[in-house]
């Protein structure tokens, strides 16, 4: 599996192509804006997108959805409870932002938590993870997980904005991510790459929940 790592939009938000380096088949995670950039990354990888894959359904993740929809024929996968925001300038926060992304949708796939998916001969699982939104989600890979704003490297997403909820969200990151191995690489929504091990030791919400 490969990954290549693009800042895009103006929250600098991580989107991510991983694809299968035997079959050339990809994913795209997180589109938030600039898909041109987006599929000048495709083309000079010659890479075949098969899903656009979404961590949750906040305007700086899915802003260049439709544009990538169009272009690459690629089926879009979110969560039920974020599905929604596709559509939604009020849900998906670009209104409260001030910026209009226009319609985003509609989901070709709704996932749910558990949810396998197939990029090539990687397998790629849904852990739903709620407590950003009530439909966020992470997508653990091979050694691997794309964290979406759930958990960055030394904090935590936000829960104040609509169907957000601090405690879930500490639960999610205790139950489905604190259980993964010490040496599984985070790529997380926004900032650097991390690992389960560093959050574990160093993440001040991680450890203020484990020193209770």
């Amino acid at each position: 599996m490969k990954v290549i790592t693009m800042e895009v939009g103006p929250l600098a938000a991580n989107c991510y192509i991983l694809y299968c380096q035997n079959t050339k088949k990809a994913a795209i995670i997180d589109p938030g804006a600039e898909g041109e950039l987006i599929i000048s990354q495709v083309k000079s990888n010659r890479l075949e997108i098969q899903y656009i894959l979404l961590t949750h359904g906040h305007f700086d993740h899915i802003g260049a959805v439709k544009y990538l929809k169009d272009e690459l024929n690629a089926r879009v996968a979110i969560h039920v409870e974020d599905a929604g925001c596709l559509n939604d300038n009020g849900r998906n926060l670009s209104l409260y932002m001030r910026m209009d992304i226009g319609d985003q949708g509609p989901a070709d796939k709704v996932l749910k938590d558990g949810d396998k998916l197939h990029v090539g001969d990687i397998e790629l699982k849904v852990l739903h993870t709620p407590g950003h939104s009530g439909g966020s989600v992470c997508f653990l890979a091979p050694g691997a997980v794309f964290t979406g704003d759930t958990l960055f490297c030394g904090s935590v997403g936000r829960s104040d904005f609509p169907g957000g909820n601090c405690k879930e969200l500490i639960r999610s990151i205790i139950e489905k991510l604190m259980v993964l191995d010490d040496n599984f690489i985070i790529y997380p929504g926004h900032g650097p790459a991390s690992t389960i091990g560093r959050e574990r030791i160093t993440n001040p919400y991680i450890a203020y929940y484990y020193s209770r």
